[in-house]
C-alpha cells in the first residue's frame, strides 16, 4: 500500500476519500498568469485530476472570469472600477468556459456553464431550480463549471472571491466534501511568508483558530480572496456537516484522496434544512425589527417563534416572505428569519398578542411574525 493509499485510509480524515460527490473550488491566481492570461497548463493540469476521480461526481467552482479578461483587454491588473470589471468578466468568462471545454474534451468528457448570483442562492425558488439544474447534468454525465455572474452581480465582485459560493453550492447539491484550492498551500497560525509560521494541519472547531492570523488579500494580485474567505466558507460547510479540505492547487489529487495535505475543517454541524442556511449566509436582509428582553429569550433559548407581543420597533421597507433581521434592545443582531408581515402593518401590532390581533384586526392576524421554521439563530 502506498502513503497515498494508507492516509486516505487514516481516521484523521474521515469523509474524504470515500466523498461521491465533490465540491472543488479554484482560485485566479492558480489558474492564471500574474498578468492576467489564462494559464493553458495550469488549467490541464487541474482537470487531469478532476477527471480521474473515478465514481464521483464533480462540481468546479471556477473563479478567473476577471482575470482572464485582463491581458485581451490590455488591463494590467484588476481594475478598481465596477464598469471595468464587469467588462474584464464579460470578455474572460467565455474564454475560461472554452478553455474547461477544451481541457476535458481530451478525455472525451463535456461541461455545462452553471452562472449564480447571490439571488440564486438565496430566493428559494431560485434555489431549487439551480439544484435541478445541477441534478440534471449529473444525471447526463456533464461536470458543472459554476461561477458568479460577475457581468451583473456588483455584490459579489466588491465583496468576496467564490469560496463563500463554494460552500453554499457545497450544500445546494448535498455534497459528501469541499475542496479548496489556491496558491497557498495551507493554513496557518500567521503570514506563512514569515519564519516561524505553523501550518495547521487540521481544524476541529473554532477553538482550534484562536489566535490565528487571516490574511485578506491574494498573492497574485488577480483574485479578490484572502484567507479570511476561505476559514467563513470552512465554517459554512462544516456548520452543515460537510468536510472541508484547504490546499493548493498542485496538491489537488493528495487533497481530493485523503492524503495529509493542506488543512482539514472537521464537521461541527449537521446538515440543515437548505432555506436555514441560505437565510443564514447568502439572504440580504431588507429590514429589521427590535425585539425586548423576553421576546431574545424566547427565541434564542425556547426556540419560539416571534410574536408581535416582544416587538419594540421596526427598521426598513420589506414585504410578507422577505429576510429580516432580529435585533436585540442594544441592536446586535440575534437572528434572521423570513417575516410574515410587511413592514408599514408591524408598527400597529408591536406589543400586542395574537389574540387580541385576531380580535380587533381579524382572525388574518392570530400568527408569528417570524414562524420558528423560517428563523436562523446567528452567533454573535
Amino acid at each position: 500500500m502506498s502513503d497515498t493509499e494508507a492516509a486516505a485510509q487514516a481516521p484523521g480524515r474521515p469523509g474524504v476519500s470515500d466523498a461521491r460527490r465533490v465540491v472543488v473550488k479554484i482560485g485566479s491566481s492558480s489558474l492564471t498568469t500574474a498578468a492576467g492570461g489564462l494559464d493553458a497548463d495550469r488549467v490541464d493540469a487541474l482537470v487531469d485530476v478532476l477527471v480521474k476521480q473515478d465514481g464521483r461526481q464533480i462540481v468546479l467552482v471556477s473563479s478567473g472570469a476577471i482575470a482572464a479578461g485582463l491581458a485581451p483587454l490590455g488591463l494590467p491588473r484588476r481594475p478598481a472600477d465596477l464598469a471595468r470589471q464587469q467588462a474584464a468578466a464579460s470578455v474572460g468568462q467565455g474564454l475560461l468556459l472554452a478553455r474547461y471545454t477544451a481541457s476535458f474534451a481530451r478525455y472525451g468528457r463535456r461541461v455545462g456553464q452553471v452562472l449564480l448570483t447571490s439571488d440564486d442562492t438565496s430566493r428559494r425558488a431560485h434555489y431549487r431550480n439551480a439544484y435541478r439544474t445541477l441534478d440534471q447534468l449529473f444525471a447526463m454525465g456533464v461536470t458543472p463549471v459554476v461561477n458568479e455572474n460577475d457581468t451583473v452581480a456588483t455584490d459579489e465582485i466588491r465583496f468576496g472571491d467564490n469560496d463563500r459560493l463554494a460552500a453554499l453550492v457545497a450544500h445546494l447539491v448535498r455534497a459528501d466534501l469541499l475542496v479548496l484550492l489556491s496558491d497557498v498551500d495551507a493554513l496557518y497560525d500567521g503570514d506563512p511568508a514569515r519564519p516561524g509560521a505553523r501550518r495547521i494541519s487540521e481544524v476541529r472547531g473554532p477553538g482550534d483558530l484562536v489566535g490565528v492570523e487571516l490574511g485578506r488579500a491574494g498573492r497574485a494580485g488577480v483574485g479578490t480572496g484572502g484567507m479570511a474567505t476561505k476559514v467563513e466558507a470552512a465554517a459554512i460547510a462544516t456548520g452543515a456537516g460537510i468536510p472541508v479540505v484547504l490546499s493548493a492547487a498542485s496538491a489537488a489529487a493528495d487533497a481530493l484522496s485523503g492524503a495529509p495535505v493542506g488543512t482539514y475543517f472537521a464537521p461541527t454541524g449537521r446538515r440543515a434544512a437548505g432555506r436555514l442556511l441560505w437565510l443564514a449566509h447568502a439572504s440580504t436582509p431588507r429590514g429589521a425589527v427590535i425585539l425586548d428582553d423576553g421576546a431574545v429569550a424566547a427565541v434564542t433559548e425556547r426556540g419560539s417563534s416571534l410574536l408581535p407581543a416582544g416587538i419594540t420597533g421596526v427598521e426598513g421597507e420589506f414585504t410578507v416572505g422577505e429576510p429580516i433581521e432580529l435585533r436585540d434592545a442594544g441592536g446586535r443582531v440575534i437572528a434572521r428569519g423570513l417575516v410574515n408581515f410587511d413592514a408599514r402593518e408591524i408598527p400597529r401590532l408591536i406589543g400586542r398578542s395574537t389574540h387580541e390581533l385576531a380580535r380587533d384586526l381579524g382572525p388574518a392576524y392570530e400568527r408569528e411574525v417570524v414562524h420558528r421554521d423560517d428563523l436562523v439563530l446567528l452567533r454573535a
